[in-house]
């Protein structure tokens, strides 16, 4: 994508990547300004929509910390890390109102916005260096993170409130730098031994590949030339399947998702070669 300014600024972000950022906080802002019961339980989650909301809140500011190129610890990048990270700082944090911490997930939004476009100013946008929860990245792929956790968890909290969600195909777009550098690094251990390889198209937009040798996981901005299975699914089903929110049943029941090849019956179990973080 062709980078972008923002307000005139040195920022340099795939184009619309702000925009989304800014807009999905917004979103779930007014989420939440219309919910009136913050003890409701979130779907597939042990979280209330309260926890889920101060966790957004919390997860806004230390990603606005990162950008700012300051260091805080936050697990090892494993599930059971970041479980008992997040345990910590929902304990450490009172509020639980959803009005409050919809304005804060804004405000958070906003304040990673100005340190990117402070950070280029500087020359040190592009700044590779930069230690996050899961791993180092430069900060046009932590703001790609940024919008792939908030649409996680919106979509949670649109579940949870009976209201439509936020995630569409554009934004999807704009979530997969980071998707694709973290894929690897998520990879579940019982790829031991696995040798595969796929093409994945999300129809309209991203192609790329994964390819495993002996466990090992390569994954690259193009497809394989001789894949075993192609999958080709859409946008909004690929990220909520890789998010751990539907299964592939799910979207292969609504036609979401079609795979031929030499290998099609590898397509259901490709979600299994990663755990979601």
């Amino acid at each position: 994508m062709r980078p972008t300014m923002r307000q005139g600024s040195g920022e340099r972000l795939p184009e619309g990547l702000a925009e989304a950022i800014r807009e999905t906080a917004g979103d779930i802002a007014a989420l939440l300004r219309g919910a009136a019961d913050s003890t409701r339980a979130v779907p597939r989650s042990t979280w209330t929509v309260g926890e889920a909301a101060a966790h957004l809140a919390l997860a806004n500011e230390l990603m606005a910390d990162l950008a700012r190129g300051r260091e805080r610890p936050y697990g090892d990048g494993t599930p059971q890390s970041l479980a008992a990270a997040n345990a910590r700082a929902l304990a450490a944090f009172e509020e639980r109102r959803p009005e409050p911490l919809g304005a804060m997930i804004a405000e958070q939004a906003e304040a990673f916005l100005d340190a990117v476009d402070r950070a280029a100013g500087e020359g040190a946008a592009d700044e590779p260096a930069l230690v996050t929860p899961l791993g180092r990245m430069g900060r046009a792929t932590l703001a790609s993170y940024l919008l792939t956790h908030m649409l996680g968890h919106g979509y949670d909290l649109a579940r949870a409130l009976g209201r439509p969600h936020m995630v569409d195909p554009g934004r999807v777009g704009l979530c997969m730098p980071f998707m694709l550098l973290v894929m690897p690094r998520v990879a579940a251990a019982s790829t031991a031994g696995v040798t595969a390889r796929y093409s994945i198209r999300l129809r309209g937009g991203t192609t790329f590949g994964v390819a495993l040798d002996d466990g090992a996981m390569r994954v690259t901005p193009r497809p394989e030339l001789r894949p075993d299975c192609t999958i080709l699914i859409e946008p909004v089903a690929f990220l909520l399947i890789a998010l751990g929110r539907r299964t592939p049943w799910w979207a292969m029941a609504r036609g979401h998702v079609i795979a031929w090849g030499r290998k099609p019956w590898l397509a259901p179990g490709f979600p299994n070669l990663f755990t979601a973080p």
